[in-house]
């Protein structure tokens, strides 16, 4: 008899950097999207200064930054522009079934999605 695994909730993330303009504007954004969503996603927003030592000092190069993850891979890792119709339509998607893991090599964005979740848990 074998057990069917219980699949994680997704992992929506913002990375960002509190210097940032775009990033303070974003906040009121990705909050308000993590109560609409907050059933069936978990949400993190960090810092990439402040919570270096838990990201592993991710190279992140545009703020903010979004990170989607399922299960067992990345879907999203990249800038966003802060308008809440993009995030909004990305975790759909996401949900949905509709975004596969990121092409190429992925192991360094599943390994910092790994390291949120745990960040995450420990909060």
């Amino acid at each position: 008899m074998s057990l069917a695994r219980t699949p994680r909730r997704l992992l929506v993330a913002c990375l960002c950097a509190e210097w940032c303009g775009s990033c303070r504007e974003y906040r009121p954004i990705f909050d308000a999207l993590a109560k609409r969503f907050a059933e069936v996603a978990d949400f993190a927003w960090l810092d990439v200064e402040d919570d270096s030592d838990a990201l592993g000092d991710p190279d992140i190069e545009n703020f903010p930054t979004l990170l989607i993850a399922g299960d067992d891979a990345t879907l999203f890792l990249g800038p966003v522009t802060p308008q809440a119709q993009t995030a909004e339509r990305l975790v759909q998607s996401a949900l949905a079934g509709e975004l596969g893991p990121l092409a190429g090599d992925s192991a360094e964005a599943d390994a910092l999605a790994e390291r949120v979740r745990r960040w995450a848990r420990n909060e």
